[in-house]
């Protein structure tokens, strides 16, 4: 195997650094939608988060990772505010 090649299938360092960061992210969301009290409310937005991650999971362009990726913390900081204000 010649030096810099991978295996089909096989991320790169910097690919499994950006896996962990947008995994983290979903936890993350995740765990503020379980503070919502309203159980129709959190499945919907439940469904709404597992809906973005799933339809950007096989996005592979660095920028356009990026940029969701802060988009999803903007997301995250909004979601946190509303449960904030709502208590």
């Amino acid at each position: 195997m010649a030096a810099g090649r991978f295996p089909a299938g096989v991320l790169s360092f910097k690919q499994f650094m950006h896996r962990q960061k947008v995994l983290s992210l979903y936890r993350k969301i995740l765990k503020v939608i379980d503070e919502i009290p309203n159980e129709g409310d959190k499945q919907y937005l439940k469904n709404w988060a597992r809906q973005e991650f799933k339809q950007n999971k096989n996005a592979t362009d660095e920028d356009a990772v990026r940029m969701m990726f802060t988009h999803g913390n903007l997301q995250l900081k909004e979601l946190e505010n509303m449960l904030r204000l709502a208590k």
